[in-house]
């Protein structure tokens, strides 16, 4: 964290642990040492990658995080409970229920996702977003 009080990082240079083979994980909460949410990232090697694995935020009963992804290069297609969903660069999908079972794969080499999940009903909006969407 630089003195300014903010850190900067590339997705194509931030660095993956090696644990396993297909989509590089770049994470990113780590990285930056966030505490207010959970934010990583998932870069394909190729298509047919996982850049978001099988898994649902319900673990030992107990429901998890809402989680926001947003496709930011290549192509993707989600799978969200029985339903399919094409998501180009620039698709952001949300998804309120930790239970719906969820899935990504990439359609091509480089594909980039990006996954923001938190807690429902820790974030107390500003009073800056309340004014802006009055």
């Amino acid at each position: 964290m630089s003195p300014e009080g903010y850190a900067v990082a590339s997705l194509d240079t931030l660095p993956a642990p090696a644990d396993r083979a297909g989509a590089a994980w770049k994470p990113l909460r780590h990285h930056f040492n966030v505490t207010a949410f959970g934010v990583n990232a998932w870069v394909a090697a190729d298509e047919g990658d996982e850049v978001v694995e099988e898994h649902t935020e319900i673990q030992d009963g107990v429901h998890g995080h809402e989680e926001l992804y947003l496709v930011t290069r290549g192509y993707a297609k989600f799978e969200l409970g029985d339903d399919e969903l094409d998501a180009p660069a620039g698709t952001v999908v949300f998804v309120r229920d930790p239970a719906l079972r969820r899935r990504a794969v990439a359609c091509v080499r480089g594909t980039t996702v990006v996954a923001v999940g938190n807690e429902p009903g820790s974030f107390e909006p500003s009073e800056w977003e309340r004014r802006r969407l009055a």
